[in-house]
């Protein structure tokens, strides 16, 4: 069965199952194969946003690393291909560690540079820092995290990994989807020159990006590579241990030649960023935060990222019967719309940086107590366009610090209103979904990593002669505190980020690691992902392709931060009966082919020791295992 039909046997079989049980019918099981095989293997499994991207992870395992080298290779290659990341941008990972049984999170997320003040921004009549540019961009976090996670977790050479993406710069056949991406964005990559060079081999002709096919060649990162591959090789050569030779390669990117011109770069092209600005930063190996679903412990990055609105929505569903509704029915689709809204504007007013004051009441809003009170504002009648920040505080025992300030806190006011063209609303949808790609691996030995990478996508301004495309993770940080008092941009501090990696447990062992592209519709589909395969019974890559839907009345972490309260974009085969109940309830409708994701995901078989790994069929995510 394709998968344009998988919704409506999902729904057909669920809603006439009573009528089935007495009839035995031949047939396809309840829930189609999909498009894509499922990735069987025993010994590992790697999965990442391109084909070339799974093959450099394959080539770790096969040199006898682990998931961790495979992963680090994977960020490598698909950072080079500017697949939604570059160099410049920044990881979020949950790894699990076999050794000591327990998830760790990695926080290779830049900071706001030296000047980067609420008082800068406003002087230049902005809301929020701009979304493309100097001025966009934290200080670089890829090449950090994965020098850290390799050194502290890895088994392989820094030269080992990173001879896949070396490669690469040295040339590589350009795919269509980067060829596109470029040849759109090429009025304002001609703004900066180092991105010119680099991405506009033809310019002056009406085709000013690469030919798809073409060898494209990246020398100055290239070179950059070279320098910390050469770094780890002379502090190898002076008797260092595999790890110090790995961490002064980094010292050379933060600290050295690497990023004094990054930084002169970026000076020059009108940013921020100064070399004690990249000295001070450090890569922070973190406890994660997690909840329970149904005997299955969910982990998630905390409140830096989004990642925990999606435990609060699995606290507030796991009150309800969703099997009963049956699988993307019109009550289904409310309710989960319901309580992913409901998760997400408490992400809209009390996420931010950690190491940054206030405190942020995550005791509070992870609390099951919390959830049930949340739970009560759902209407199952008809859809509420101003939902709102609920208050965790007396669930830690304190009273609420910004109370006032959400009195006049509405996601009902920033609407539909405020979009008065296509052209608008076309980069408000763009901006909702911006950057990202994913990576998962695992292996026999029981490491499990699961990875979302961003910042850097095209348009990318390349910062000097190091080849690396700046982040554009500044956007993120708001202005003025009624908006968000724990995300107010400062020096030295992380944005609230989209990027949420995903990792379950059941039985203390891995049982899935999941993520996902696209801005903040990551932990949407992430929840439908999971409850597809806990609920409703999908496999791993049926539930990677499956339907899921979309809400946009939280508040859009890029561009102008604006929200479309009641949108809710459904896959084009939803039932016509399922679209007039939503109608009836509230809902503006839109609707899309593929509404999956893209996910990736692994799914670890216990009984026989095994990996089932998916892909979906929305983008080019490529998955190989053995």
């Amino acid at each position: 069965m394709k998968t344009s039909m998988l919704l409506f046997s999902c729904v057909l079989s669920m809603t006439a199952a009573a009528s089935w049980a007495a009839v035995p019918l031949p047939g396809p099981e309840p829930f189609a194969a999909g498009h894509k095989p499922v990735l069987h293997g025993r010994h590992w499994a790697a999965i990442t946003g391109k084909p070339l991207g799974a093959m450099a992870g394959a080539r770790m395992f096969e040199r006898g690393g682990n998931a961790v080298d495979a992963a680090c290779a994977m960020l490598g290659v698909v950072c080079t291909m500017y697949d939604g990341v570059s160099w410049g941008g920044e990881t979020q990972a949950l790894i699990y560690n076999p050794e000591t049984k327990k998830v760790v999170g990695i926080n290779a997320l830049g900071v706001a540079p030296t000047g980067a003040t609420p008082e800068f921004f406003k002087e230049k009549k902005l809301k929020h820092p701009p979304s493309e540019g100097p001025l966009a961009a934290v200080t670089p976090g890829n090449p950090g995290g994965l020098m850290v996670m390799l050194a502290e977790f890895g088994k392989l050479s820094l030269k080992d990994v990173l001879e896949p993406a070396m490669q690469m710069a040295e040339g590589y056949p350009i795919e269509a989807e980067l060829v596109r991406s470029i040849e759109n964005g090429k009025e304002k990559i001609k703004k900066w020159p180092y991105s010119k060079k680099i991405f506009l081999t033809h310019l002056g002709e009406a085709h000013e990006a690469p030919r798809v096919g073409e060898i494209w060649p990246q020398t100055d990162l290239l070179n950059t590579l070279r320098k910390l591959v050469e770094t780890e090789a002379q502090a190898l050569k002076a008797g260092k241990s595999r790890k110090e030779a790995i961490l002064a390669a980094y010292d050379r990117f933060y600290k050295g030649d690497v990023a004094e011109e990054f930084c002169r770069g970026s000076q020059e092209q009108g940013g921020l960023h100064t070399t004690s600005d990249l000295a001070n930063w450090r890569v922070k190996i973190e406890e994660p935060v997690k909840t329970t679903y149904k005997g299955i412990d969910v982990y998630k990055l905390t409140h830096w990222t989004q990642g925990p609105a999606l435990l609060q929505a699995l606290n507030i569903l796991e009150n309800i019967d969703l099997q009963a509704m049956t699988y993307n029915s019109a009550r289904y689709i409310h309710t989960i719309y319901q309580a992913m809204n409901l998760a997400f504007a408490d992400r809209d007013f009390y996420y931010g940086d950690t190491a940054f004051p206030p405190e942020e009441p995550i005791r509070g809003l992870l609390s099951k107590e919390y959830a049930k009170e949340r739970l009560k504002l759902i209407d199952s009648k008809k859809n509420n366009p101003d939902i709102r920040p609920g208050n965790p505080y007396p669930f830690e025992g304190k009273e609420n610090p910004f109370a006032h300030l959400l009195k006049n806190w509405s996601t009902a006011r920033t609407n539909w209103a405020e979009i008065k063209t296509e052209k608008q609303q076309a980069q408000f949808d763009a901006d909702f979904r911006a950057g990202t790609t994913s990576i998962q691996a695992a292996d026999k030995s029981g490491w499990a990593i699961s990875i979302t990478p961003s910042g850097g996508w095209q348009p990318a301004c390349v910062a000097g002669n190091t080849g690396i495309g700046m982040s554009q993770r500044m956007q993120s940080f708001v202005v003025y505190e009624a908006e968000n008092p724990f995300n107010v941009v400062a020096p030295g501090k992380r944005p609230r980020v989209t990027l949420t990696p995903s990792l379950a447990l059941k039985n203390d062992r891995p049982f899935l690691c999941f993520s996902v592209q696209g801005g903040d519709t990551q932990d949407q589909n992430l929840l439908q992902f999971f409850l597809n395969i806990v609920e409703f019974g999908m496999h791993v890559q049926e539930a990677c392709e499956a339907a899921n839907i979309t809400s946009y009345q939280m508040r859009s972490s890029f561009g102008e931060h604006a929200a479309q309260p009641g949108r809710v974009a459904l896959n084009e085969e939803v039932p016509s009966w399922v679209r007039r109940e939503l109608t009836r309830m509230g809902y503006k409708l839109d609707f899309a082919k593929k509404t999956s994701g893209p996910i990736t995901a692994i799914y670890f078989d216990q009984e026989h020791g095994t990996f089932w790994g998916g892909a979906s069929n929305h983008g080019e995510d490529y998955g190989i295992a053995w």
